[in-house]
């Protein structure tokens, strides 16, 4: 199972870009501890170790792809894959394109996950660094 999200974040693509890829920007805008490299084949964990996963493919500002699990993947069952497009839209503003794939139909529930967990967070974070 695979599903597209898309929103819009009031913040460059490259400030978006780099604040996912860092450790503590990346738990500045969810909330939650989160321990990331900009290194390809990285190693990463975010909101206090729910997730794992390794960065697969950077292209600075522009795309980000990673393999991507939680706590709650089944035994034996694989990595998922996370890929991350960013494009300026409007000023200041990113469109931020996510798909996640090579999932099972169980986790259809990180569809709303993503929203509740990253898009709402990331909004209000950079809601707030713009006032």
């Amino acid at each position: 199972m695979k599903f597209k999200l898309t929103t819009i974040i009031n913040a460059i693509p490259e400030v978006v870009y780099n604040t996912w890829l860092s450790s503590k920007g990346h738990a500045a805008m969810t909330g939650a501890e989160a321990k990331i490299t900009k290194r390809i084949r990285g190693q990463f964990s975010a909101w206090d170790g729910y997730i794992t996963g390794k960065n697969l493919e950077l292209k600075p500002n522009v795309y980000i792809k990673q393999s991507w699990r939680t706590v709650e993947f089944k035994e034996g069952q694989p990595d998922s894959s996370l890929e991350i497009t960013l494009a300026s839209s409007g000023k200041g503003q990113c469109k931020l394109v996510l798909i996640h794939s090579s999932l099972t139909a169980a986790d259809v529930k990180y569809k709303q996950g993503w929203v509740d967990s990253y898009f709402e967070p990331m909004k209000a974070y950079w809601a707030k660094d713009q006032k």
